[in-house]
Order: C-alpha cells, then structure tokens, then sequence
C-alpha cells in the first residue's frame, strides 16, 4: 500500500440507524485535508456491532466516495474465515483497494494457524487485491507472528502492508528484518508513529490513524514531515498533537458501593464522545459500547481545551467544515448532558 496516513473513520449513527448524510460528510472533510485513504469498518468504525448488511453499505458508501480522491480499505476481517471470504468478495465488488483482515479474536489460533487457514485462504482468493493484516493482540488475543507475516509476503506478493499495533517495538523490528525493505509497516497506533517512522529498524512508512477523524490535516502533515525527515518541524507538530493521543484510551478511578474500580472508556468512546460536543456528525456509540463516566468526560473536555488553547490550528479545519465555534462547544455545560453516566 501506498505510504501516508489513513483515517480509521468512526460509524455515525442517527439513532439506530447508519447516518448516511453524516458519513458523505465526515468522508469528504477528510478528503478536503489530504488523508491518503479511508479505512471503512475498522474496529473504529464499530465493526463488531454492524449487521453485515450495514457493514456492506458502509463499505459501498467509502468506496464509492473515495473513488478517484483517496484511497479506500474495508474492513473485512473475522474469527470465522469464511465470513472473511464473504466480506472481502464485497469490498473487491464495491471497488476498494484494500481489506484489513484483523487477528481473529476470541478463538485464539496460533500464528501458524492464523496464516494457512485465515489470511491465505483470503489473498489465494483475491489475488488483485491488496490484503493488509491488522496485529493487535491487546485487542483480539492472537497474533500473526514476524515470521509468519513474512512467509504470506513470500507466498502472496499483494500481503504486502501490515497494520501493527502490538505496541512491541522489538516485534516490529523482527517484521522488518523477516519481511525485507519492500514491505510496508502501517502504525495502528497514533501514539507511536513517530518512533515508529524514524526507527531505522521499523521504517514505517505512516498510520492508520484514529485522532485523524477530528485532525486529518494534521496527522496527514505529520507523517509528511517524517517521511521527508524534516524532524524539527515533526517534532513540534507531535508535540502538539500528544495530547489527542489520550482519547483512544481513558482510564480513570470510579467510586462504586463497594469501593474503586478502574473504568476504561475504549475507542472509540472518547472520540465519538467529543465528536458529539463538538457539533460532528458521530451520533453516540452502539452497546455494549455506551457513555463515559463523568471523571472520564471531564478528561477528554481538558484535553480538548488543552489542544485549543495551546494549538488551535489542530482544530481549525474542524471548525470551518463543520461551522462550529469550538471555544464556545467547549466550555457549554449543557453540552455534556447525555454524555455520560450520572453515577456509577
């Protein structure tokens, strides 16, 4: 795949109901600030909680509007491999370039597994397309092995990109020695580009990118300087954006009748749920995925703040494409009714 930065986007729902508008909408803003693709139906895009049916019109919709603009990869990937083979003989129909088949979850095969019964099947198929696995163990409790990525590499040229997101830095310098100079290292974590593209070892080559739904222009700016190597200006612009890097996960102490319990609003909880206070298409998260506690609200109202009052530009394209003061969303407290639990 090509390098750049790619927008895992966010599912906005009208109720419980895909908000088609909103999606046109949030698509195009991205486009409009130089995102190098769109990831439909990721984890981001709350995969597991679409029907097929809206999975497939989500993928259609992306596909569709990227065509001739960006590039478009679609979610495909399952712990049931014909249910990968089904939803990636949609993407290939829908015209996308790319499917992102994550680790499968829950049944726990083994990487060797992982390669011959799940990914190969998939890319023996579909030999036009370019098959991206997605590594996220913290999330999926299997993992596709260096090793094992780079036997498919060697067997099926077009399993040529990975999405890593093991948060190990020594398995993604084992990926590179195993799978060669020619394979392309995509980071699944915003906070970790930056090592990751300048790490000689790695050599990523960009992101598939969560803050990028709320600053595509410049995450897609950030991983520009880096590929150019102008360190001094990436460097500052990382800084900058460090703090947005705390929505994919808040953590924070909850008081409950029989004592503290730690409480994680995962993504994309926090994402949408500073989506919705600032007036972006995102509609709320489908359950099991539900509201933020207050402390956790509270803790993505400060970084917002904090981005605004320190860098406001971050913000800036949001606001002229949606026509939103963010200062003013920011600090009304009426906002935030709704947006989280009352009490524990």
């Amino acid at each position: 795949m090509k390098s750049g930065c790619y927008t895992a986007m966010v599912t906005p729902f009208d109720g419980a109901a895909i908000d088609e508008a909103g999606l046109t909408r949030l698509a195009d803003f991205q486009i409009q600030n130089g995102i190098t693709g769109l990831l439909a139906v990721g984890t981001t895009g709350e995969s597991p909680t679409l029907a097929w049916q809206e999975h497939h019109r989500v993928v259609q919709i992306i596909s569709q509007h990227a065509k001739g603009k960006c590039l478009c990869i679609a979610g495909a990937g399952s712990n049931n491999t014909k249910e990968a083979l089904s939803a990636t003989r949609h993407a290939a129909e829908a015209g996308v370039d790319a499917v992102l088949l994550v680790d499968p979850y829950y049944n726990g095969p083994s990487s060797l597994e992982i390669r011959r019964e799940y990914v190969s099947p998939v890319a023996a198929a579909f030999p036009d397309l370019s098959i991206i696995p997605y590594v996220i163990p913290g999330r999926t409790g299997a993992q596709l092995l260096p090793e094992d990525l780079a036997l498919l590499f060697r067997e099926h040229p077009h399993v040529n990109t990975v999405k890593e997101a093991t948060g190990d830095l020594d398995n993604m310098r084992r990926t590179r020695q195993c799978c060669g100079p020619e394979f392309t290292i995509l980071s699944g974590d915003d906070g970790m580009t930056y090592e990751m593209m300048t790490d000689p070892g790695i050599a990523a080559a960009g992101v598939v990118s969560v803050v990028s739904n709320i600053v595509p222009k410049a995450m897609s700016d950030l991983v520009r300087l880096l590929a150019h190597k102008e360190l001094e200006k990436a460097t500052a612009l990382a800084e900058a954006l460090t703090p947005l890097f705390g929505l994919v996960t808040v953590k924070t102490v909850e008081k409950s009748p029989y004592g503290d319990v730690i409480c994680r609003a995962r993504n994309p909880l926090a994402l949408k749920t500073l989506m919705q206070l600032l007036g972006v298409p995102s509609g709320s998260c489908r359950p099991p995925l539900g509201k933020m506690s207050r402390a956790g609200l509270d803790g993505v109202v400060k970084i917002a703040k904090t981005v605004q009052s320190k860098n406001p530009a971050l913000f800036s394209p949001l606001a002229e494409c949606f026509n939103v003061d963010i200062d003013a969303r920011l600090n009304d407290e009426r906002l935030l009714a709704g947006l989280y639990y009352p009490s524990y």
